[in-house]
């Protein structure tokens, strides 16, 4: 967000709501004023104040009714949404800074020698109150109006009142000194005041760019919890319906959404399709990408075409999303009605663990042809077929899991991951990869995760 669109919206509506703030500070005053002079008529009952009390009071009726008109307009621009323009912030700084002036020229003690009345009237100190109000409208040339208005309106009562300027040359006066040195502090005080004001602007734009900052991150955040909550739900929910097979999988993201997924879904003649897919990279790109080629993926294997071809036809389909940067490794796992069978196709994705129960011996897959997105079309060896007899496994992970890095720089690596499911080879599937993430994270001893972490069990029964 750059400080032209700041200041064309939101810093205006921050400029409205100082200046309101600048308006009750004026009113304030003004109802002190008041108060004070009400004490000296009814209290004290000064001679001077007998003679001018009412055109006290009608000057300050003036400024009230003045003030409430400005605040019912900056109210009204602040609930539209409209700007003010240019000439009412010039002509309200002109209009109320030459109040003071009137006070002073024309409100002033006839006690008070007229050469004099300039400087023992306290209206010059009002001066300031509207000068320091300034700086909250955040504008440092309404500062430098506010401090010039001042000092011309007051040069101009104390002339009325007959000062005049010290000529070069000839002896100074003190009254006559005293008042230029007055002028002179208003002037000092409006420019000083602008440079207030625009320290002012400067920290209200960077306040104002944070909050718009987080106010995105927030949304960003927000659609990507969404888009988690999606991705999770198109993960398989239900175990499959195959007696002879406990099958289990699980996901985790390395952040709010990822490019792996893993999927299973029963064809017309009962066989299990399992399916597990890491997109390059992790994040919502990788993830719209995982949830296309799971799109692909289902209605491929609905075609009933055999499993090299399903794969070939995965790739093509895939052809046209992926950009050159990016490609998908796949394996596929084909399981017989009854458990006892299975069919192993891999692009690109590797190693793939089995495990036989009764030589208690473990066997690493390759994958049988490149990844996804690689070449345009799909040349692979055949697929393995397997025998699982009870007690046998097949655990179809992504990296994530062999390349996590403990706090020495040293990945877990696939020895661990056999160690880790041998020994707790008796347990349900969904329990072994529990275990194998738990003894992962406890590898890494505090590193974060870096890759997305999907694993799919198949167990036969």
């Amino acid at each position: 967000m750059s400080a032209r669109q700041v200041g064309s919206v939101a810093f205006h509506q921050a400029q409205l709501q100082s200046e309101r703030l600048r308006i009750l500070g004026v009113l304030i005053f003004v109802a002190v004023f008041l108060a004070v002079t009400s004490a000296r008529v009814v209290v004290v009952h000064t001679a001077s104040e007998r003679r001018h009390w009412a055109w006290d009071f009608a000057l300050v009726a003036a400024v009230v009714a003045y003030e409430i008109w400005l605040l019912r307009r900056v109210n009204l621009a602040l609930k539209t949404g409209l700007n003010l323009p240019s000439r009412f912030w010039v002509l309200s700084t002109i209009l109320e800074t030459s109040i003071p002036a009137l006070g002073i020229a024309f409100l002033s003690s006839a006690q008070i020698p007229p050469v004099y009345r300039p400087l023992a009237t306290p209206g010059v100190l009002i001066f300031f109150i509207f000068i320091v109000l300034s700086t909250l409208r955040l504008n440092s040339r309404i500062c430098w109006l506010c401090g010039g208005t001042a000092t011309l309106t007051y040069m101009a009562a104390a002339s009325y009142l007959g000062w005049r300027p010290p000529l070069l040359g000839a002896p100074i006066p003190i009254t006559r000194f005293n008042v230029l040195v007055n002028a002179v502090v208003l002037l000092v005080g409006g420019i000083v005041a602008g440079a207030v004001a625009r320290q002012i602007h400067k920290h209200v734009e960077a306040a104002l760019r944070e909050a718009e900052t987080k106010r995105k991150l927030e949304a960003v955040q927000h659609d990507l919890h969404v888009a988690r909550s999606i991705q999770q739900s198109l993960l398989p929910k239900d175990r499959p319906p195959l007696a002879g097979l406990d099958v289990a999988g699980w996901n985790k993201p390395a952040d709010d959404t990822g490019g792996d997924y893993f999927d299973w879904m029963t064809l017309d003649d009962g066989k299990l399709v399992v399916t597990l897919g890491d997109v390059t990279g992790h994040g919502i790109g990788p993830a719209l990408l995982a949830a296309v080629c799971r799109a692909y993926a289902r209605a491929s294997f609905r075609a009933g075409r055999d499993l090299s071809t399903t794969l070939g036809h995965i790739n093509q389909a895939l052809q046209g999303d992926l950009t050159p940067e990016r490609f998908v490794t796949f394996v596929a796992a084909v399981c017989a009605p009854d458990g006892e069978e299975a069919e192993i196709l891999s692009a690109g994705h590797g190693p793939l663990f089995i495990y036989s129960r009764s030589a208690d011996r473990f066997t690493e897959l390759e994958a049988q042809a490149v990844p996804f997105g690689i070449l345009p079309f799909f040349n692979a060896d055949p697929p393995t077929r397997l025998r699982l007899d009870p007690g046998d496994l097949l655990l179809l992970i992504t990296d994530g899991f062999c390349e996590w890095e403990n706090d020495r720089g040293e990945e877990f690596g696939t020895q661990r991951v056999e160690e880790v499911v041998r020994a707790s080879r008796d347990l349900p599937s969904s329990e072994i990869i529990a275990k194998l993430y738990d003894v992962v994270v406890t590898f890494a001893n505090g590193t974060s995760q870096k890759d997305d972490l999907t694993a799919v069990l198949i167990k036969r029964v």
